[in-house]
């Protein structure tokens, strides 16, 4: 939300310096993100000023353009070639001097000595247009005699310079989503601080408000009473609708809002002012005269004033005449009802909604403006009939009329202020410092809470309706954190701690271990959104739709559900990288994930059939290892990613080689892959992803995917850890070369060779794979493999270890139907 400076100037009776206000601002909870300057003239006409036209001849070479001596209090008059018709000698102007900057729109021009026909010029003499203080190009603007030569033009036209603060409004914050909720913070830190003795907050003065009429009174009915608590109105008739006054047009566009007219720019401005919206009716088209506060069937048609149809819902709270709907309730006005240049009588509505249903119509239909922002967060029941003084007091002084009805005000059931009991004792506690019991009185006072009980432990207060966060002791507190100062509280010199157990294996522990593991070797974390769109999983048996737990309240389509899998995440992630140019991709996160029904809990309560577990996704893609001058170009594949994966459970304790294995067949997630289980829990599956997968996020290139089923992981992780003595006897290794038909694995040859020599085989290895159906023949390939071999208790001898690989050799012809090459 933006902030104007001279704006929050109005309300407080003290001149600070903006770098402080924004200080201010940020230490009392209001972050002030940015800060820019704004001049209600871009360029705040610096370089222009006014002259006097000491000569004016007629250009010989032009029919239309004159040659010109200005005055503009130099050492010398400037030579200036006008092309203006209305210029003449004796004249007071504005001139352009050179090096001035000229804007139009958001294009700029410099204004540079130069030659118009064969004569020099050195500035140029201004029309209203070309420096932005009106429309008109009929002529140079000529000034009254007595203007002063040498007076800059930003003093002439009132330019206004202000400090725009850009701030960062958390949700529980709406009350500083206006320029009073900001003033507010300001007069109670300056208040309760003594840094400005005698502060006020100067409030704007309703007290002169007064009925003019009877004329135009228009009654309201609110037949949805639950949804809008308060609602409150007023006519003003005979008004003439034109263009705002400086003052009004200047504060609505240091904030970023356009000026549309003198009544519009009022509701705008008072929503910006208290933080209450209002929406302005041409009452003449409120047909029947009368207003209905309701809702409508499911499906009725309604044009916005965006010029969309929309269809209703039977939930949106429409205000309505008696015979078809004006407005989507505190979110958005209809075409036929609003406000135009030819209106003369309004009505002007001041109502406090429910919050929920602002903001399910607001998402319903994707309109998202300042008034449902303000509305969906809550607003301030008992401020609906001030501010709507306010605003027909403005729209008296803007736009001239009367107020021609009394306020109408349906108030059935008055909000109730927050009661909380603060204990002395909790909140030094809390706060880590015991602050006197006069300054939390003063403190709470200065932000309008209500003191009603006072104990030596404790006080009773009232929390202020417009504060609609402040509903427990915790948040009192905060409160009076916040003007205290929390730069006040200092650190304590000692640290106070106690003996914990923690139990075995450390989750935290290992997460960061495997982080680390994983950073270190080049790969990059991700957090991606747990949020995901529904649609992903349309079709998908792997992870079936029914299985999703939805969000009843979503943001958008695209953030309708939880997450089943890391996978989607990790393809957006991959996406977006390759969009970036950045096409070598490793990257992991540990992450939730959440499913419906998939798993039954002796839990018998409301959560029972939901589930969620830790899991941890690798992704790679692109080259794995760039080259460069000491290694090779090494491409992303499925065995790169098998070894972090077989890695990365080794790290922790497992031996990848005792794990059950199984491939993965093609799914709508892998083209291929493998799994890890422990008996029938899945560890980890990892593969390729599939073509069809990839294509949904415009992915062209291998995309290699695992997702470590976190929570297993760790349940079966091995509790201990067993060590033994190297071995003093050397290990001895052999090889054979096996000709083998092309679906027979590797995996098979190694779990035959372990079954067969359990005593002294240490390991197995591939080494080389030749293919080659004119020499090996057709569905045959030779695996070069060595096999590993180690006695702990003494050297192997050449016989023996003949021996073991004769017995191999029977197995391997036997059983794979090798031939030994």
């Amino acid at each position: 939300m933006k902030v104007s400076y001279n704006w929050l100037k109005n309300y407080l009776n003290c001149t600070l310096d903006p770098e402080a206000v924004s200080k201010i601002l940020t230490s009392t909870g209001l972050e002030v993100e940015n800060s820019e300057n704004f001049e209600s003239i871009k360029g705040g006409l610096k370089g222009l000023v006014v002259g006097e036209v000491l000569t004016c001849e007629p250009h010989p070479n032009s029919d239309h353009m004159h040659v010109t001596t200005v005055n503009v209090g130099g050492e010398r008059p400037l030579n200036i070639v006008c092309g203006a018709p209305n210029v003449a000698k004796g004249q007071k102007v504005i001139v352009a001097t050179i090096g001035t900057v000229l804007y139009d729109g958001d294009k700029s021009f410099t204004i540079k000595k130069s030659k118009l026909r064969g004569i020099e010029s050195e500035g140029m003499i201004c029309a209203e247009d070309e420096i932005g203080v009106g429309t008109s190009h009929d002529g140079i603007i000529v000034l009254p005699e007595e203007t002063k030569v040498g007076t800059p033009a930003a003093q002439i036209f009132n330019v206004e310079n202000d400090t725009v603060y850009e701030i960062g409004i958390t949700p529980n914050r709406i009350d500083g989503a206006c320029h009073i909720g900001c003033a507010r913070d300001i007069y109670a830190f300056l208040k309760t601080s003594g840094a400005v003795p005698g502060i006020q907050l100067v409030l704007p003065d309703t007290s002169n408000f007064k009925v003019d009429n009877l004329s135009r009174t228009i009654p309201v009915e609110v037949v949805s009473s639950e949804r809008c608590t308060r609602y409150s109105g007023v006519t003003i008739s005979n008004i003439t609708i034109k263009e705002s006054p400086s003052w009004l047009k200047k504060s609505i566009e240091a904030i970023g809002l356009r000026s549309i007219n003198n009544v519009v720019d009022v509701t705008n401005f008072i929503l910006f002012e208290y933080g209450q919206p209002l929406h302005s009716f041409d009452a003449d088209k409120i047909k029947g005269n009368k207003v209905i506060v309701k809702t409508l069937e499911e499906g009725t048609s309604f044009v916005t004033l965006d010029e969309q149809e929309r269809k209703l819902s039977s939930e949106d709270l429409m205000i309505c005449n008696t015979e078809e709907p004006m407005c989507i309730g505190g979110v958005f006005g209809g075409l036929e009802s609003g406000i135009s240049e030819n209106t003369k009588n309004v009505f002007l509505e001041s109502a406090c909604f429910n919050p929920v249903s602002i903001r399910k119509s607001a998402k319903r239909h994707n309109l998202h403006t300042d008034a449902a922002f303000h509305f969906e967060r809550g607003t301030d029941p008992e401020m609906t009939v001030e501010v709507l003084k306010r605003a027909a007091l403005l729209i008296k002084e803007v736009a001239g009329g009367e107020i021609s009805s009394e306020i109408i005000d349906i108030y059935p059931q008055k909000a109730e202020k927050a009661v909380i009991k603060l204990e002395f004792s909790y909140l030094d506690r809390i706060i880590g410092k015991k602050i006197e019991v006069s300054k939390v009185k003063e403190i709470l006072t200065a932000l309008d809470f209500e003191i009603t009980e006072e104990t030596s432990d404790y006080l009773v207060v009232k929390a202020p309706t417009y504060r609609v966060d402040v509903k427990e002791n915790c948040d009192v507190a905060e409160e009076i954190l916040r003007i205290y100062g929390y730069d006040n509280v200092e650190i304590p010199l000692e640290v106070h701690s106690v003996l914990s157990y923690a139990n075995k294996p450390d989750k935290e522990k290992i997460v960061n271990k495997i982080s680390d593991y994983l950073s270190d070797t080049g790969f990059c974390e991700a957090m991606c959104n747990s949020l995901t769109q529904s649609a992903y999983y349309d079709g998908l048996e792997s992870f079936k739709p029914e299985n999703l737990v939805m969000v009843k309240n979503p943001l958008s389509a695209q953030m309708n559900a939880m997450r089943m899998t890391l996978v989607f995440g990790a393809l957006e992630s991959v996406a977006f990288n390759i969009n970036q140019k950045n096409e070598s991709i490793k990257l992991y996160e540990f992450g939730n994930v959440w499913s419906l029904g998939l798993k039954k809990s002796d839990n018998k309560g409301r959560l029972a059939d939901y589930a969620d577990e830790n899991h941890l996704m690798i992704t790679l893609s692109g080259n794995f290892q760039p080259v460069n001058w000491s290694t090779l170009e090494i491409k992303s594949n499925f065995f790169v990613l098998k070894t972090t994966v077989n890695n990365v459970l080794e790290r922790i304790g497992y031996n990848a080689e005792n794990l059950q294995k199984r491939e993965t067949e093609m799914s709508d997630i892998f083209s291929y892959g493998m799994t890890y289980c422990m008996g029938k829990e899945k560890l980890v599956e990892f593969g390729s992803i599939s073509r069809k997968l990839l294509k949904k996020f415009d992915i062209d290139q291998d995309v290699f995917y695992a997702e470590f089923n976190w929570s297993n992981v760790l349940r079966f992780l091995p509790k201990e850890t067993k060590y033994k003595a190297v071995s003093k006897y050397p290990e001895v290794k052999r090889d054979f070369a096996l000709l083998l038909d092309k679906k027979v694995k590797f995996e098979e040859i190694k779990q035959l060779a372990k079954k067969t020599e359990k005593q002294y085989l240490k390991d197995v290895n591939i080494f080389d794979i030749y293919v080659n159906d004119e020499k090996l023949g057709k569905d045959k390939k030779s695996y070069a493999v060595s096999f590993t071999f180690q006695d702990p208790e003494a050297t192997f001898t050449d016989a023996r270890i003949d021996k073991i690989m004769s017995n191999l050799r029977a197995v391997f012809e036997k059983n794979l139907g090798a031939q030994i090459r």
